[in-house]
């Protein structure tokens, strides 16, 4: 099996919007902004022959060019591990949980920052709800799905709140949190929710009575919804929410999935950092890029990146827009130097460089 295949962008004959962009006031903690990104589908812009591509105008290749440049900011989706076994262990305790009235499983994605969870949580959902709604064409007013994220030094109220405004319900500034949840658990079970994504999970601290309550909060809208839900969140296991009672009981229903960085110590590691590589590179659209040079790459990419997917596709859309704007048309090592990681990938790189200039420096060696 491949290690990284692409996702199914949308279904034979559905009614996929074709690239439609999420407005600021559309985020996917809104049923509005999540619809829409569940029916997004994007589609790759034609690489145009060079007899075609000389004779469009001045306008019309700029156009061209800015319409590469958006897709190549956008790239579709890989699916990596961790995205399928989110995929594939959260559906299966969906169907497990759909007769249970107490006690429902759940699922934690904990890993490092930029191993991809967020984008394992929202894969999850987009594609459950894609799957509910091919069996269920007719009914519109299911919403399958509901995604939130713990806002920062949460309360119950505001959590609750979060609730409420994905599922469009306003919130009465006298409504106390026993209104507010009991509003969204009726309108939730009238729609049908079946899966709740509850994303940052490291904002909540068993170790504070505001995160305790809050935990308390998540705990009480697991029992009164008929729903699975899959939490995702920094280095879970490292924090505070396991501990004590209401730790355990955490522990005791939800099985942790870890979303970590792609490793290149064994040859099998590095034939699927390779075959990552090279599925990214395959979506890419221009003119005289050679298939197969980014592979060549794969050891540079992993010392830029540190393994992780997040900054590895920052690094090759970042030079496919470069690409693009200097006219080069193809990525070289020279390009993808130029092009700004995040902190923790640049840190982590040049801890390598320091630790392989220190072994040089050694006597004897």
């Amino acid at each position: 099996m491949s290690p990284a295949v692409l996702t199914d962008p949308a279904a034979p004959g559905s009614s996929a919007a074709t690239g439609d962009d999420l407005g600021p006031d559309d985020p996917l903690t809104t049923k509005e902004g999540w619809r829409r990104f569940v029916e997004r589908q994007l589609e790759p812009p034609p690489l145009l022959a060079a007899p075609a591509l000389a004779r469009l105008s001045g306008q019309a290749r700029a156009d061209y060019d800015e319409a590469r440049r958006d897709y190549h900011c956008d790239l579709p989706l890989v699916s990596t591990p961790t995205i399928r076994q989110t995929i594939t262990t959260s559906r299966l305790l969906i169907q497990l949980n759909r007769h249970q009235v107490s006690a429902r499983r759940g699922v934690i994605i904990s890993g490092a920052s930029g191993t991809g969870k967020t984008t394992a949580l929202t894969q999850l959902g987009r594609t459950h709800e894609r799957h509910i709604r091919r069996r269920y064409p007719g009914d519109r007013y299911r919403l399958p799905v509901l995604y939130v994220t713990v806002p920062p030094a949460a309360t119950p109220r505001m959590l609750a709140a979060e609730f409420a405004r994905f599922l469009g319900l306003p919130i009465p500034a006298r409504a106390n949190i026993t209104d507010i949840v009991n509003a969204v658990c009726a309108t939730a079970a009238h729609t049908r929710v079946e899966l709740v994504c509850v994303d940052e999970l490291h904002n909540i601290s068993l170790a504070t009575r505001a995160g305790a309550e809050v935990s308390d909060t998540l705990k009480y809208f697991s029992e009164r919804l008929p729903a699975t839900f899959v939490y995702a969140g920094i280095d879970i296991e490292r924090g505070d929410l396991f501990a004590g009672t209401r730790g355990r009981q955490i522990a005791g229903r939800f099985t942790v999935l870890p979303a970590a960085p792609f490793a290149y110590g064994t040859s099998e590691q590095r034939e699927i950092w390779r075959a990552l590589i090279a599925t990214l590179e395959g979506l890419l659209r221009l003119h005289q890029h050679q298939a197969g040079s980014l592979v060549t790459l794969d050891e540079y990419l992993y010392q830029r990146t540190t393994g992780m997917i997040g900054s590895l596709s920052q690094l090759i859309r970042g030079a496919a827009v470069l690409a693009t704007l200097d006219g080069s048309e193809k990525i070289t090592r020279e390009l993808l130097d130029a092009v700004p990681v995040d902190y923790a990938a640049e840190q982590a790189d040049t801890a390598r460089r320091g630790r392989a200039r220190g072994r040089r420096r050694e006597p004897g060696t």
